[in-house]
C-alpha cells in the first residue's frame, strides 16, 4: 500500500489531538453517574466513524449504554471485516494515585516511550487501540486504499460485562456479517518483538458479603462473644488457595485444559526476562500456582483474586466496632473448556457451605464470559502476520493474553466468525490502573500496520 508513512506523518499531530479530546470525556460504564459523559463518547466515536469515511453511521439505543455501528461497503464480491472495540472505561480509582488528572490527558515522555505517551483513562484500553482503526480507514479511504468492505461495532459495556451486547448481535445477524473480526483490545511483547494474541481467558466476577450482627457492635462491650464479619471474611477468602496457591473449590479445575509438555516449550520460547518483570513491578519474588512459570500462570492457568474487600470504620482515626457485614469483589480468569456459569455456581456453592455458624453469606454474581483460542491456521492470522511483518520487518510471536473480552466466543457461537486480535499496548501501560498511558509510537504503529491487514486478507480471500 502506499503513502501509508506520509499520510501518517502529515496527520500525526491531529490523530493525537483527536484522541485526546476522546479521552477527555469520563466514559465511566460502571457509574451511573458518568451516563451523560458516557452517551457524548459514543456520539463522539460516530463523528469520528463518518468524519473518516463510513456512509451509514448508527447509534443504537440499548437497555444500558449504546452501540455505534458504522459501515463502508465497498462491493458485494469483496470480503468484509467487522472492527470491535469499547469506547466505556474503567473507573479511575484510587484518584491519589495518578500523577495527572485522570481525564486530563497528557502526552510525557518515559525510558520505554521515548516519544512519549498519552497518560489518561482509557488511552490503551480501549480508546487508543480502537480509534487506531477509526484513523486507519480515513487514511485508506482518503488514499482512496480501501480493499475490502468494513464494519464497525462499537460498545459503551465492555468493562461491565458487555451485557446488552448479545442481545443487538443477535437481533442484527444480517446487518453484522462478515469474514473476519478484527479487535484490537489486547496487548504484544515489546515495541521491537511484536506478537499476536492467539487465547484469552475466560471471566466470572461475583460480589460476596458477610453478615453478622443487626448492627454495628461495641469492640470492648461485644468483641470475642459475637461472630465479625470482617475476620470471617478474610478466613474465608484465605481459604480459597491452600498451601500451593491451588484453588481449593471442589470442580474448579474439572474442566481444565492441560498443555502438553511440547506446547509449554513452544510458550516458553517467547521472551521473558524476569528480573526485568520484578523490577517494573517494584517487587522482589513472583507468586502464583505452583509447578508452572510466571507467563504460564498469566496465561494459561485459571487464577481467583480479591478485587476489592471493606467492611467497618476506615476513616481518619479510630472507631473500634465489629461492623455488621463485610464485602469483597472477586474475579476468577478461566481458562477454555471452563464455562463461566459453572463456575460461578460452583464458587457460590462452596463459599455459602464454609461460612461458620453466626453469620449469613451472599453470593451475587456480576458477570461474565468464556475464554477463547484464535487458530493459526486461518487467513485471518496468516494476513495479521503479514501485516506485522511488513511494517515491523519481523515476524510476530504468537502469545496467549491473561485477559478476558467475554464477547469473543459470543461472536463465534452467534457469527460464525473467527477473531484476530491485533493489540498494539504494553504490559506496562498500567490498564485498569493509576497513570495509565499509551504509547505514541504504539498508537501511530497500530494505524500503519491495519491497512496491510486489510490489503493481504483481501489478497488471500481472492487467491
Amino acid at each position: 500500500m502506499q503513502h501509508i508513512p506520509e499520510y501518517i506523518a502529515q496527520h500525526k499531530q491531529r490523530f493525537i489531538d483527536e484522541l485526546i479530546a476522546l479521552l477527555r470525556l469520563p466514559s465511566v460504564s460502571a457509574d451511573p453517574a458518568f451516563a451523560k459523559e458516557v452517551l457524548g463518547a459514543a456520539q463522539a466515536v460516530g463523528a469520528a466513524l463518518e468524519d473518516a469515511g463510513c456512509d451509514t453511521v448508527e447509534i443504537h439505543k440499548t437497555d444500558g449504554h449504546p452501540i455505534v455501528y458504522g459501515e463502508k461497503l465497498m462491493g458485494k464480491d469483496l470480503p468484509t471485516v467487522l472492527v470491535y472495540g469499547h469506547y466505556d472505561v474503567q473507573p479511575p480509582d484510587p484518584l491519589d494515585l495518578w500523577n495527572s488528572p485522570p481525564f486530563e490527558p497528557i502526552v510525557q515522555k518515559t525510558e520505554l516511550h521515548p516519544e512519549g505517551a498519552i497518560f489518561a483513562r482509557g488511552a490503551c484500553d480501549d480508546k487508543g487501540q480502537m480509534y487506531m482503526h477509526v484513523k486507519a480507514l480515513e487514511l485508506m479511504v482518503r488514499t482512496g486504499q480501501l480493499p475490502c468492505n468494513v464494519k464497525f461495532m462499537i460498545e459503551g459495556e465492555e468493562e461491565v460485562g458487555s451485557s446488552n451486547l448479545a442481545t443487538f448481535v443477535a437481533q442484527n445477524r444480517e446487518k453484522l456479517t462478515n469474514d473476519i473480526i478484527l479487535i484490537s483490545d489486547t496487548g504484544m511483547i515489546a515495541n521491537d518483538i511484536p506478537s499476536i494474541t492467539t487465547g484469552l481467558r475466560g471471566l466470572s466476577y461475583v460480589e460476596v458479603a458477610v453478615t453478622g450482627p443487626n448492627r454495628d457492635l461495641h469492640s470492648g462491650l461485644y468483641g470475642g462473644a459475637v461472630a465479625n464479619p470482617i475476620n470471617v471474611l478474610a478466613k474465608m477468602i484465605a481459604s480459597l488457595h491452600d498451601e500451593n496457591n491451588h484453588i481449593t473449590i471442589p470442580g474448579f479445575y474439572d474442566k481444565v485444559a492441560e498443555l502438553s509438555e511440547r506446547e509449554r516449550a513452544e510458550m516458553a520460547k517467547a521472551p521473558f526476562d524476569l528480573e526485568a518483570y520484578k523490577k517494573a513491578l517494584d517487587i522482589d519474588a513472583v507468586y502464583g500456582e505452583k509447578g508452572f512459570t510466571t507467563n504460564e500462570r498469566n496465561s494459561i492457568r485459571p487464577t481467583l483474586d480479591v478485587n476489592g474487600i471493606w467492611g467497618g470504620y476506615t476513616g481518619e482515626g479510630a472507631k473500634t466496632v465489629i461492623a455488621s457485614k463485610a464485602y469483597a469483589k472477586i474475579s476468577m480468569r478461566l481458562v477454555p473448556h471452563q464455562d463461566w456459569e459453572e463456575i460461578t455456581q460452583l464458587f457460590k456453592n462452596h463459599f455459602e457451605s464454609i461460612a461458620p455458624a453466626g453469620v449469613k453469606v451472599s453470593v451475587k454474581p456480576h458477570h461474565g464470559g468464556q475464554g477463547y483460542v484464535t487458530p493459526m491456521d486461518t487467513i485471518g492470522y496468516r494476513a495479521a502476520s503479514k501485516a506485522y511483518e511488513t511494517s515491523f520487518g519481523k515476524k510476530p510471536v504468537p502469545q496467549r493474553s491473561g485477559g478476558s473480552i467475554p464477547i469473543v466466543s459470543l461472536f463465534e457461537e452467534e457469527l460464525g466468525s473467527k477473531t484476530i486480535l491485533m493489540g498494539f499496548g504494553l504490559d506496562s501501560d498500567a490498564i485498569h490502573s493509576p497513570n495509565e498511558h499509551f504509547g505514541v509510537w504504539n498508537y501511530l504503529k497500530g494505524i500503519e500496520t491495519i491497512p496491510y491487514f486489510y490489503q493481504y486478507f483481501t489478497e488471500m480471500n481472492q487467491a
